[in-house]
């Protein structure tokens, strides 16, 4: 509780400075960050190795995507068919060094992850309100809260006991709950009034965040580490910290820049 506080303290500051206030390029700086870290984390996960080629291409790779997105809106497919095309050489060349999940960790990265991040920028290119920004750290970071909170409280009913062993029941519904709480204030702060579209986002984007979190806790799991990092001190690394937000952010995404 007292990692999670201190991050808290600096770190949502430091999003709501950036995001408000800061030009589009200093805002596509911190994506570009944050995408970078990921790949690596990611790669170093799947590996097993700090560093080497493939740990660094998995940290520059999504780098180029959020680079793409901040200059259009089209999606950088042509990139990625090249990018795949290297890196397929490269593991040829390597005479089987390079194994296949190294491979699709990188191209994860350079892609899904890469895209995910970049939704805020697709976002602030196609107008909408830079407070709007804020709405997919908010559905994310409230459904955490609020499932840790309940969980603690009163968890008794394991939720996913082979991919997240202190995960409950009673915790998911509490994450729910605490969306629905945090899009509600963020609707009331925003003098939005959009209480019922938030409302319904909030479920939504409830579930989606559990699924977030729940789906890189797979692949932890599956290769035996803790956390993917410690940019967060013991709270972890990008992917510990942004994984719910990965899957939030374009769905709040779609439903602000698609839905009437």
């Amino acid at each position: 509780m007292n990692t999670r506080i201190l991050v808290a303290v600096i770190g949502v500051p430091v999003i709501i400075l950036i995001v408000l206030y800061c030009p589009p390029l200093v805002l596509c700086a911190a994506l570009c960050a944050l995408a970078g870290l990921a790949g690596m984390e990611l790669q170093r996960c799947v590996s097993g190795q700090r560093r080497g080629v493939m740990a660094a291409v998995s940290a520059v790779l999504p780098v180029f995507t959020v680079l793409w997105y901040h200059w259009t809106l089209e999606a950088p497919v042509t990139l990625w068919a090249l990018e795949l095309g290297a890196l397929s050489a490269y593991a040829v060349s390597q005479g089987g060094n390079v194994k296949f999940e190294q491979v699709s960790a990188a191209m994860l990265s350079a892609t899904a992850v890469a895209y995910s991040f970049a939704s805020f920028l697709r976002m602030d290119n196609d107008g909408v309100d830079r407070v709007w920004l804020l709405l997919p750290f908010v559905l994310s970071f409230s459904c955490d809260s609020g499932a840790y909170l309940a969980g603690r409280a009163f968890g008794r009913h394991k939720l996913a006991p082979v991919v997240s062993p202190h995960k409950t029941v009673e915790g998911a519904i509490g994450g729910l709950l605490g969306n629905v709480v945090g899009g509600l204030v963020f609707a009331l702060v925003t003098h939005s009034g959009a209480y019922v579209p938030v409302t319904a986002l909030s479920i939504v984007c409830g579930v989606i965040s559990q699924l977030g979190d729940l789906s890189f806790s797979l692949i932890k799991r599956q290769y035996g580490i803790k956390d993917y990092g410690h940019v967060f001190l013991a709270h972890g690394g990008v992917l510990d910290r942004f994984d719910s937000v990965l899957f939030v952010a374009p769905v709040v995404e779609f439903a602000l820049l698609r839905l009437p």
